[in-house]
């Protein structure tokens, strides 16, 4: 299993996303998403049906996508129908992607059908390309680039996943010895997640978290139902909240403990785990035996988002504890 991987670009691509591997993990990350396959919707692709190279979907349909990621990096390009501009940036990056022969792979995601992955990737506006690299988030670029510009992405991103063991090729014609982009067969969700996994899709985050409530209760060693609740809480806490919102919120009202537990779970939304960590344990010391403990809540929930294995996690609990005791 490679950690999240990092692709820098030095100031060549404008208006570059930060990585968003955080949230994918367990119950409701982009995994999950590989529970529900069916038949891609028709899309803008110029070219595209049945070309194994270029692939439209959305997130009932991601499975491949995501399994094809461990065997070639994918190119997911997030469109709308109404942008000219996002639909000119698809077809030229079908383009750039069969030059490569079979390198590469394109998945094109009307964002209109897939509010999962937007929301999982804290996409903004559109176009918004990023790559998956063995199940893992690669932010590539926002906003149209030049060809010239995005072979440049290209070479880097077959380079990080050459680093990361992903090396495999699409044999064009579909009927080599290439991968292919087949989907996978799934192991059916048990009744309570897969109850929890249709209210993500239609953003009833309250009825996720009692669904995992009561799977844990049914079972206090399920796992992924302790991590989905986390994240089915964490996403709840983010509805119907914009970016811009939280941050002036937290920056007119520092002492303010939920503007500043808002901030921490935007941060861990974007990626930015170590920044929401570091936030809620430098908040720490200041507060009350109350706020104190908001906070231990909040933070060992947030554990659960990343993972408990994750070395992140391991740092901040270490630190936590030299808090406490």
């Amino acid at each position: 299993m490679v950690g999240e991987p990092r692709l820098g670009f030095g100031g060549t691509v404008s208006n570059p996303i930060e990585p968003n591997g955080a949230q994918l993990r367990g119950a409701v990350d982009l995994s999950s998403l590989a529970n529900r396959a069916q038949t891609p919707p028709p899309g803008a692709v110029a070219g595209a049906a049945n070309d194994p190279l270029v692939v439209q979907t959305d997130d009932a349909g991601f499975a491949p996508v995501l399994e094809l990621s461990r065997t070639v990096p994918v190119v997911v390009a997030l469109w709308a129908s109404w942008s000219d501009q996002s639909k000119a940036l698809v077809d030229s990056l079908a383009g750039l992607v069969r030059a490569r022969a079979g390198a590469l792979v394109l998945a094109a995601v009307e964002a209109d059908r897939a509010p999962q992955l937007v929301q999982a990737l804290q996409v903004q506006s559109v176009p918004t390309v990023v790559a998956l690299v063995a199940g893992q988030p690669v932010p590539l670029f926002q906003g149209v680039q030049p060809d010239d510009v995005i072979d440049q992405v290209f070479d880097q991103l077959l380079t990080l996943a050459a680093e990361n063991g992903v090396t495999g090729r699409i044999d064009e014609t579909g009927d080599g010895t290439g991968a292919e982009p087949a989907e996978p067969v799934e192991e059916p969700l048990p009744p309570l997640h897969q109850e929890a996994f249709d209210a993500i899709s239609r953003g009833d985050f309250e009825a996720a978290s009692a669904a995992y409530k009561t799977a844990i209760a049914q079972d206090p060693r399920d796992t992924l139902a302790v991590a989905g609740l986390a994240q089915a809480n964490l996403l709840g806490r983010l509805k119907g909240k914009t970016l811009d919102a939280i941050r002036n919120a937290a920056a007119q009202a520092p002492d303010d403990l939920d503007a500043q537990l808002d901030v921490a779970d935007l941060d861990l939304s974007g990626g930015h785990v170590d920044d929401a960590f570091d936030r809620l344990l430098s908040l720490f010391p200041t507060l009350d035996a109350d706020g104190k403990g908001r906070v231990r809540e909040r933070i060992l929930e947030l554990f659960e988002v990343v993972g408990t294995d994750d070395p992140r996690v391991a740092a901040a609990r270490r630190r936590l504890a030299n808090l406490l005791y």
